[in-house]
């Protein structure tokens, strides 16, 4: 026993303390409690209360869910709306392109020649007369009648680098 306590005296020391904190840790933490159960501080409450808690909690459940439901009613029409119109925007691209018209247009251009009136959209606008870029005589090909941009080879050798 003797060399067992001079070899591990001071473990077996610093172990008594840890146990004897360690227990009185565990004794406040116990007595600081009102009882042992976990349900004996709501069985200590009124009835009443309990029951108008839980009244007023199903009430903000049932008012949350109807707001809930009209958001869902709010989109579910916002995208009926949105197919209602692009349904419209194809029939008027389809109608647009029974007549000749080009398909990809802007349909609001559409739209608004449509209400102005058939007699304005039926008469043509001619285009006005535009002089021409280049002249009859360019050809590219040939290197006559370019402008003052000619074409050089570059400089013969390696290049020119660091």
């Amino acid at each position: 026993v003797g060399s067992v306590l001079s070899s591990y005296g001071w473990y077996i020391l610093l172990a008594a303390v840890a146990v004897y904190v360690l227990v009185q840790k565990v004794s406040r933490s116990l007595a600081a409690r009102p009882s042992g159960r976990p349900g004996a501080a709501e069985a200590a409450e009124e009835p009443d209360v309990v029951v108008r808690r839980q009244e007023a909690l199903a009430a903000a459940r049932l008012r949350m869910q109807e707001e809930l439901n009209a958001q869902a009613e709010r989109y579910k029409e916002k995208q009926r709306q949105l197919e209602e119109e692009k349904r419209r925007q194809k029939i008027a691209m389809w109608e647009s392109m029974q007549e000749g018209k080009s398909y990809k247009g802007n349909l609001k251009l559409n739209q608004q020649e449509v209400e102005s009136g058939a007699s304005a959209s039926a008469v043509p606008k001619s285009k006005p007369n535009k002089k021409p870029l280049r002249g009859g005589g360019y050809n590219p090909l040939s290197g006559e009648g370019g402008g003052t941009c000619s074409w050089r080879p570059g400089r013969r050798g390696p290049s020119a680098g660091g």
